[in-house]
C-alpha cells in the first residue's frame, strides 16, 4: 500500500520572485529549516538573523509557536501582536508597525513573518512592502480563507474608509507555509468563510474541481484531511496559474479571481466590515454576479442554481438577511470605487459557464439595480 503524501509543495513561477507554497500537517514544526532553505536561494540579499513576527491575538498561540520554532534555531524574534479583524487594516495600525521596525532597527535583511488571517497577512505584508523601500516576508496563514486567497499571489494592502483594500502594493512573499492542523480549531464560521473562496476557484477556472467540490460536500463539512489538502492545493495551484500570467493585473486575467468581489466588497463595507465575514460576502456576491450574467444572457439558470445548492450545502448564504439588506443606491455607491472600474463605469466578472468567467464592461446600471431587488 503506497502511503498517502503529508505535504504538497505549489510552485508559483514569476521569474527571480519565484517562491513555493507547502502545504502539510505539522508544517509549523519545520519552519525553521522551511525558512533557512528559502534564504539560501535568495543569497544575493544575504543572510539575516532577525525575524518579526506579526500576529493578532486571536491566533497568538501559533504566532508563539513559530517564535519559539525560530528561536530555536538561532534567530532573533520580535513579535508585533494586533487586534483581531478589518479594523487594523487601517494606515494607523502599518504607522505603528513602522514605529516598532524602527525602534529594532529593521534592515533589508530583516524577514517579516505574517501568522494569521487575511487581515494579519494583508496588514504585515503591507508594511513589509513598503518599510526600507521592501522587506522579505513569509505568509503563515492560519485560516482557510488566508490558506487558499490572500497569502498568495502578492497582494497586500489596507483598507480606505470609503472602499476594502483601496491603498496596496504588489509584494510577492519569500514563501508561503499552510499548516493544515491549524484548521481544526478554526471556529465554524471562519472555517466556512474560506470554503466560499475554494468554491470560487471551481466557478472560475476549474468545472472539474468544481464538481469534486459537489461530491465532496460531506468531507469538507467534516474538514477530512485529505479532502482539504487536495482543496487547498487545488486552489492555491488555480491561483498560481493565474498570478504567473498577470501578476500585476495588468492584462485583465487577474481580475477573474474578483469573482464575486464587486458585490462582496460592497455589502461588507457598506457592513462596516462586522456583520459579514469576507467569505460570506463572496458567496452572496457569487450569486449576485451569477444572477447578473443570467439577466444579461450569458448564462441558464442552472449555472446559478449549481452554486446555489453547493454554497448552501457548505453553509453558507447565498442571500442578504432581511436586516442586512442596502438600498441600491448605497451599493452602486460602493460598487463605483471597486478597483476593476474605469472612469466610475463598472466592470463586473461574469460566468460563461461553470468553469470560465470572464470580465465584462458597461453592464448597465439597471440591471445591477434589478439584481439587487430581486436578491
Amino acid at each position: 500500500m503506497i502511503a498517502e503524501p503529508t505535504r504538497t509543495t505549489v510552485p508559483v513561477s514569476l521569474g527571480d520572485r519565484s517562491y513555493e507554497i507547502v502545504i502539510g500537517a505539522g508544517e509549523l514544526n519545520r519552519i525553521g529549516s522551511t525558512l533557512a532553505g528559502w534564504l539560501e536561494r535568495d543569497a544575493a540579499r544575504g543572510s539575516s538573523a532577525t525575524a518579526v513576527v506579526v500576529t493578532d491575538r486571536n491566533v497568538l498561540p501559533h504566532a508563539d509557536a513559530v517564535a519559539d520554532r525560530l528561536r530555536a534555531a538561532n534567530w532573533r524574534v520580535e513579535q508585533i501582536v494586533l487586534e483581531p479583524g478589518e479594523q487594523s487594516k487601517r494606515l494607523a495600525v502599518i504607522s505603528g508597525i513602522y514605529d516598532r521596525l524602527v525602534a529594532i532597527q529593521a534592515d533589508r535583511k530583516t524577514v517579516v513573518l505574517a501568522v494569521g488571517g487575511g487581515v494579519v497577512g494583508d496588514a504585515a505584508g503591507f508594511a513589509a512592502a513598503t518599510y526600507n523601500r521592501g522587506l522579505r516576508f513569509v505568509q503563515v496563514p492560519t485560516s482557510l480563507l488566508a490558506d487558499v486567497d490572500s497569502s498568495v499571489g502578492g497582494k497586500v494592502g489596507v483598507n480606505h474608509p470609503q472602499a476594502k483594500n483601496l491603498i496596496g502594493a504588489f509584494h510577492q512573499p519569500l514563501g508561503v507555509v499552510i499548516d493544515t492542523e491549524l484548521l481544526n480549531t478554526l471556529p465554524d464560521r471562519d472555517y466556512r468563510s474560506g470554503l466560499a473562496e475554494v468554491v470560487k476557484y471551481g466557478v472560475i477556472l476549474d468545472a472539474g474541481f468544481f464538481e469534486y467540490l459537489e461530491q465532496q460536500v460531506d468531507a469538507l463539512n467534516e474538514r477530512d484531511s485529505a479532502a482539504l489538502r487536495h482543496a487547498i492545493a487545488e486552489s492555491c495551484r488555480l491561483k498560481a496559474y493565474v498570478v504567473e500570467r498577470d501578476e500585476y493585473e495588468t492584462t485583465g486575467l487577474r481580475a477573474v479571481l474578483n469573482y464575486g468581489h464587486t458585490f462582496g466588497h460592497a455589502f461588507e463595507a457598506l457592513s462596516d466590515y462586522s456583520e459579514l465575514m469576507h467569505g460570506e460576502a463572496v458567496a452572496i456576491g457569487m450569486i449576485c454576479a451569477s444572477r447578473l450574467a443570467e439577466r444579461l444572457g450569458r448564462v441558464d439558470a442552472e449555472v446559478t442554481a449549481r452554486q446555489v445548492a453547493l454554497l448552501e450545502a457548505l453553509q453558507l448564504p447565498t442571500r442578504l438577511s432581511a436586516e442586512g439588506r442596502f438600498s441600491a443606491e448605497e451599493v452602486l455607491g460602493r460598487m463605483r470605487l471597486d478597483k476593476k472600474a474605469v472612469a466610475g463605469r463598472m466592470r463586473f466578472i461574469l460566468p460563461t459557464k461553470i468553469g470560465h468567467v470572464e470580465l465584462v464592461d458597461g453592464v448597465p446600471e439597471a440591471d445591477v439595480v434589478a439584481v439587487l431587488g430581486s436578491e
